[in-house]
């Protein structure tokens, strides 16, 4: 997979599809590598005629990290953030939103459909307020505004995020497989094999709690986007899991009420995931967003 400069880092990225069809980019969440938008997932988008633009994120993965800036205290960090004091960060939601425009820039791509999932749905929304004339579209998945007045994750799940990483290969892969059990989505089955497979997949390819550790910093530090949402003029899909218990459906909610004439999109059973049961259900509903907001624009 190969590497390019962007907004002043390297950024390992990949693609599917014709460069000359709708140029689609997708953002993952905390601490997630591009990976995890599965290859079977892409190409289906690409085929419904989308060209496809997965990435690492800055601080995971194979793109540039941030260890020079050490690993912030997330709880001191929500302490601050709860009490209204500025946090410091070492870098912020608005820097990785840049990373995805200067992608774009690095690749010729003028505009883009963005798609993220999580804490990528955040850095979308924020492409969305910071570079209008970039977003053709955008689909905010299982992700929030950062409102405080939203329910939080479940206690169960705040801990084990804020747990300390596990030390070694076969402890990582096990608190990984609990990880993705523990948020995943109850209506669908949980295919542990799987699940075991990708984590010692990813594990092997870039194991890297402290970039996790910082992109939370960046998460906490990052405010309410709400207001700032109010001024979109993309169209925007919001699709979230009514069993989400890290980010509860009202995140969705929020989102699709802050963004004027967003549509959204609930998935009864879906929790904190991508059940490979959804994926024809979630290609159909992205294309079918970007084909309407392709048709408005022409």
């Amino acid at each position: 997979m190969p590497k390019i400069d962007a907004n002043g880092i390297r950024i390992e990225y990949d693609s599917f599809g014709d460069r000359g069809a709708e140029p689609l980019l997708l953002v993952m969440g905390l601490g997630g590598q591009m990976l995890l938008w599965e290859d079977s997932f892409c190409a289906a988008l690409a085929e419904r005629g989308h060209f496809v633009v997965r990435f690492d994120n800055r601080d995971i993965g194979l793109s540039t990290h941030f260890d020079s800036h050490g690993i912030p205290d997330p709880i001191a960090l929500m302490t601050a953030a709860a009490s209204g004091e500025p946090v410091s960060v070492p870098y912020t939601l608005d820097d990785m939103a840049d990373d995805a425009v200067g992608l774009c820039d690095a690749l010729g791509i003028r505009d883009a459909h963005f798609v993220g999932a999580s804490m990528g749905g955040m850095i979308v929304q924020t492409v969305a307020i910071r570079h209008p004339a970039r977003v053709r579209s955008l689909v905010s998945i299982m992700s929030t505004t950062g409102n405080p007045a939203l329910p939080p994750a479940r206690p169960e799940i705040l801990a084990l995020l804020m747990s300390p990483p596990p030390v070694g290969r076969e402890a990582a892969i096990d608190a990984s497989v609990e990880m993705w059990r523990k948020i995943g989505s109850p209506g669908f089955p949980f295919d542990e094999a799987l699940i075991r497979t990708r984590s010692a997949l990813l594990y092997d390819r870039a194991n890297h709690p402290a970039g996790q550790a910082r992109q939370l910093a960046a998460i906490l530090a990052h405010g309410n986007r709400a207001p700032r949402l109010a001024d979109v003029r993309a169209p925007a899909l919001v699709i979230h899991g009514t069993d989400d218990p890290l980010v509860p459906v009202e995140g969705g909610q929020d989102t699709a009420a802050s963004i004027p004439g967003a549509e959204l999109l609930l998935i009864p059973g879906m929790g904190h995931d991508m059940p490979r049961a959804i994926f024809a259900r979630l290609v159909d509903a992205i294309s079918s967003h970007t084909h309407k907001a392709a048709v408005a624009r022409a």
